[in-house]
């Protein structure tokens, strides 16, 4: 149940209003606006007398939720949520680009990678180290020698970094990442999930496979029940019958996400298709459907890359898609 307080209700009467629903045995969550302050009421609301709520003089309006979903639904939280990611923020007013190689290869490789995209004008850097994969014989990544490459490469550009953890095992290896992006494999390894919540560390929540939206979104409660709330949901093509593309990227999830959830929500348009080429469109696409970013596959030699070079752009080409882009966000009073 949702709670909507009038502007300037006066502190005393919000607080004599709270005590008056705990002691219905509900639990709050206030979430408090620059001009509205919301109370999201959790737990046996059929208790709570909605025609009474109605009646109080500082209350606008009440609201019932039938989602399972609460601490990410819009409806808890009007404002849209700003993720700080060591000073880069991704959220409202801002098209957030990640780029780098799928997989870290060498400390050459990577370094070469990072200042290339941070002078086209990405804000962060992504690299895997782990590196889950359909066949047992493919590249695994470069494990925790990845990691520190990644370290290395931030340390000489000052990016962000943003790496995939692949199970609970590997938290301890994390504790210096920026941000752990959690892959489409992992959306419902729920035991990550929980642990990712208590660690308060930015996390980057890829759709999984087939997952439906409202899945998409349980998975990120599942973090934000264990108290952190610096989550950004990203959409990287879902498996349908289409054949022509490796994925199938489901652009309409960013204005029906932004409907129904606060957190900012992006596009990772290589692993969407799997083919560079269509990477610069889909960004495209990304912008004007009022996502909060990208994140993109940069490798500086994609023919002789160990992980997805087909999706893999050279990083002239997405210095070209960037000034592209540029124009698109300064269209849409968008800042890259």
């Amino acid at each position: 149940m949702i709670i909507v307080l009038k502007p300037q209700s006066p502190a005393s009467e919000i607080e004599r209003l709270t005590q008056a629903l705990l002691e219905l045995g509900v639990r709050i969550h206030d979430i408090k606006g620059e001009e509205t302050t919301v109370l999201g009421l959790v737990g046996e609301t059929q208790m709570v007398d909605m025609h009474k709520l109605r009646s109080n003089a500082i209350v606008e309006k009440v609201l019932r939720v039938q989602e399972p979903y609460k601490k990410a639904n819009r409806a808890f939280h009007p404002e849209d949520t700003i993720v700080d990611v060591s000073g880069v923020p991704i959220g409202e007013g801002h098209v957030t680009v990640i780029a780098g190689p799928c997989s870290v290869e060498s400390e050459e490789q990577v370094v070469e990678i990072a200042k290339a995209i941070k002078a086209s004008g990405a804000k962060m850097l992504r690299g895997g180290a782990f590196k889950p994969r359909t066949s047992p014989y493919a590249f695994q990544g470069m494990g925790p020698n990845g990691l520190s490459l990644l370290l290395k490469a931030r340390a000489v550009t000052g990016l962000p970094i943003v790496t995939e953890i692949m199970d609970l095992s590997q938290i301890p290896l994390f504790e210096d990442v920026d941000m752990i992006q959690v892959g489409a494999r992992n959306m419902q390894n729920f035991t990550l999930l929980k642990e990712l919540g208590r660690l308060r560390k930015p996390v980057l929540l890829k759709r999984g496979l087939s997952a439906t939206m409202k899945e998409f979104l349980m998975a990120a409660e599942y973090i934000m029940a264990g108290g952190n709330e610096q989550i950004v949901l990203c959409e990287r093509g879902i498996r349908t019958f289409e054949t022509a593309t490796r994925n199938t990227l489901d652009i309409s999830c960013i204005p029906v996400l932004k409907r129904k959830t606060h957190l900012p929500v992006i596009i990772d348009p290589s692993h969407a298709t799997g083919l560079n080429w269509a990477v610069e469109s889909l960004s495209k696409a990304t912008i004007a459907a009022g996502g909060d970013g990208l994140m993109i596959e940069v490798h500086n030699n994609p023919e002789e890359a160990l992980c997805d070079g087909d999706q893999a752009i050279t990083p002239q080409a997405f210095d070209s898609i960037m000034t592209t882009l540029k124009k698109y966000a300064e269209f849409e009073g968008k800042q890259l």
